[in-house]
């Protein structure tokens, strides 16, 4: 708690901490959905089976476009990048070696935490396949265990682009996301009337566009002091300049915020009650799958959730300066990746429990005995994220600290990869190999057998690129040149 209060403490004055409550907020929303909804149901002399409830619980579908809040992460994720890639460039300069350093830097936090997870994951699956276990079998509980990676996977490719798409943004504002919104929905329309496949641009699209919105947000927050040189008196709305006009922030008033809720319920009204697509913003069995890849509905969502985000900014704001309020923040924030990446395991492990005890119940969902017994469920699982967090989060919470000098392992020939052209190649290729191993996993169908739990090549795929984006994060870099 010492080291917790030091943090809170230290918070700068500048910082928006609504932001990170959003975050906090958001990873709690999703860890309690998935464990509100899942069913898991054990045959008579059958494995055990878990699955969403969702589809027996009818009032639950128009929730969704609360708790579906995979977008709201994209928007913090875009303001955060926004702010730290801005830190960068205002200390080494606009150029590609600077972005290299900070491609590099947020791998860490983000490429060290999942590498645990899939570590640890694909040893357990050896040990029980040492033991007799089955490959299917072996494969269907590391499967689950890995849900969570769909979202890294995605999240990655955006960084990886940040650097891109933060120089449009700058060129062009808000006319980026409104271009990436409508690929998103000619892609919609292949999955409606073909070919199908070029909908998969939007798993790209989608998640960009929110993203992006993410840097207006920023640039409201804290305009560039470049654009402080403009013209003095400029209108409401003027364009005070090529490099950072006003077109580039994000309008946060309340009027400004009404304006967006009413626009994204309206649309999604019209999207799923009266149009083609379905009313969850979670997928559901035999139905058209907004999220994966990513809708014109679940960009409406997205509009819906961003006006509540604004109408709410003010008051909690004003709380986040309690002490006690911004402490619990802080602490969620330090090993919020890690919560997001084991509360999936949490639940094989408590299943697992139940099962060998024989204490796991078979209720029909949405039964008042069903909700009763969330409560224990809940209880549960609670204490054993808390576990695993208490085990993995330090990894996390120790944030990326890069050596001074190189490690004495490092062979004295890899050192020239200091220069900028064979680092690009290690941190592009990286982040493409990590991306290509997670996606290589979430695609592979649940019942192939592998023996440690994942397809051999994405395995292989995603190591590689862990291990190029650490070797680059001990690598020394080049001194920066004096700009004055």
């Amino acid at each position: 708690m010492g080291r917790l209060g030091r943090l809170a403490a230290g918070t700068p004055a500048g910082r928006e901490r609504y932001v990170d409550l959003l975050r906090a907020i958001a990873i709690v929303l999703v860890v309690l959905g998935h464990w509100l909804i899942i069913e898991v149901t054990h045959p008579s002399g059958g494995r055990l089976t878990g699955h969403s409830a969702l589809d027996a619980i009818p009032w639950a579908p128009p929730l969704t476009w609360l708790f579906q809040v995979i977008p709201v992460f994209f928007l913090v994720g875009g303001y955060a990048n926004a702010a730290s890639l801005r830190k960068a460039y205002d200390r080494g300069g606009r150029t590609g070696r600077t972005a290299l350093d900070w491609l590099t830097t947020r791998s860490g936090r983000l490429v060290r935490p999942t590498t645990v997870l899939i570590v640890v994951l694909a040893a357990a699956a050896a040990g029980a396949t040492l033991v007799g276990a089955a490959g299917v079998q072996t494969r269907q509980v590391v499967w689950f265990a890995t849900i969570p990676l769909w979202f890294l996977s995605a999240y990655l490719a955006v960084v990886l682009l940040t650097p891109v798409m933060y120089a449009l943004h700058r060129r062009f504002g808000l006319a980026v996301p409104l271009v990436l919104v409508g690929l998103v929905g000619i892609g919609d329309l292949a999955r409606f009337r073909g070919p199908e496949s070029l909908a998969d641009a939007n798993f790209l699209f989608g998640w960009l566009a929110i993203h992006q919105v993410g840097f207006a947000w920023r640039e409201a927050s804290a305009p560039d002091p470049a654009e402080r040189t403009g013209p003095a008196k400029a209108g409401r709305g003027a364009r005070t300049g090529r490099d950072g006009s006003t077109r580039t922030r994000l309008p946060m008033s309340g009027r400004a915020g009404v304006v967006l809720v009413t626009v994204g319920l309206v649309a999604l009204v019209l999207l799923t009650v009266v149009g083609p697509y379905p009313v969850s913003m979670l997928d559901l069995p035999g139905e058209l799958r907004n999220s994966a890849p990513p809708t014109l509905a679940l960009l409406a969502t997205a509009t819906f959730q961003l006006g509540v985000v604004v109408l709410l900014r003010g008051p909690a704001e004003r709380w986040l300066r309690r002490p006690g309020p911004w402490r619990v923040v802080v602490g969620v924030n330090a090993v919020v990746l890690t919560i997001f990446l084991w509360h999936v395991s949490a639940t094989i492990l408590l299943v697992g429990l139940l099962d060998r005890l024989h204490l796991l119940p078979t209720v029909a969902p949405n039964t008042a005995f069903w909700w009763l017994l969330r409560l224990p469920w809940l209880a549960g699982l609670l204490v054993l994220l808390a576990g695993l967090v208490a085990v993995f989060g330090r990894i996390e919470a120790r944030g990326d600290r890069r050596p001074d000098t190189p490690p004495r392992w490092l062979p004295a020939a890899c050192r020239t990869a200091s220069r900028t052209a064979p680092r690009a190649g290690l941190v592009v290729g990286g982040y493409l190999a990590t991306v290509a191993g997670l996606l290589g996993n979430s695609l592979t169908a649940n019942d192939e057998p592998a023996a440690l739990g994942l397809p051999a090549a994405a395995l292989v795929a995603y190591l590689a690129g862990a291990a190029a984006l650490r070797l680059v994060r001990v690598l020394p870099t080049a001194p920066t040149p004096d700009r004055r």
